[in-house]
């Protein structure tokens, strides 16, 4: 754990960053799902499930893998603000995902993506996270960890 994890599943979990371009292509490349995956430890593919594309409402199906565990998520989202604010519910975990743009001066963008404190780690959550995940503290780390690995690509790919 680093000096400033608490050793608490149920925490929020945040990284952010500073990139050096305009908040319109950081979301462009943000909302480009299938390369959001390619830069996440964690998330192998987003799908979404209705018509309509992003928008509140949608829902994807997301493929995840950590270690040799493989499994799926349903994600419903719960807000797009274009080119400011994404959120996502994925009710299986009880957990929300949430990604906000904030032009800084000209030409550069703050890139915060958090987990809020989930309101209630769910049975399922309760039980995969234990057998499979390491425990939920130990997932926590490691999610958290890899989200700084996903807003690093991001920044990586805004700024390249």
């Amino acid at each position: 754990m680093g000096p400033m994890a608490t050793p608490n599943a149920a925490r929020e979990l945040r990284a952010e960053a500073e990139v050096d371009a305009p908040a319109e292509h950081v979301w462009a490349l943000l909302t480009d799902f299938a390369q959001l995956a390619s830069w996440s430890p964690e998330t192998v593919r987003m799908v979404p499930l209705k018509r309509g594309g992003l928008r509140v409402g949608q829902w994807y199906l997301g493929i995840n893998r950590r270690k040799g565990f493989v499994w799926p998520t349903r994600s419903v989202v719960a807000d797009v603000v274009p080119g400011r604010r994404l959120a996502w519910d994925t009710p299986s975990s009880g957990a929300q995902w949430v990604w906000e743009l904030e032009p800084v001066d000209a030409g550069r963008t703050r890139v915060v993506h958090r987990r809020p404190v989930p309101s209630r780690l769910t049975l399922g959550s309760r039980i995969v996270a234990p057998l499979a995940l390491g425990g939920n503290e130990e997932h926590a780390d490691e999610l958290e960890h890899g989200m700084a690995t996903t807003v690093a690509g991001l920044k990586a790919a805004a700024e390249g």
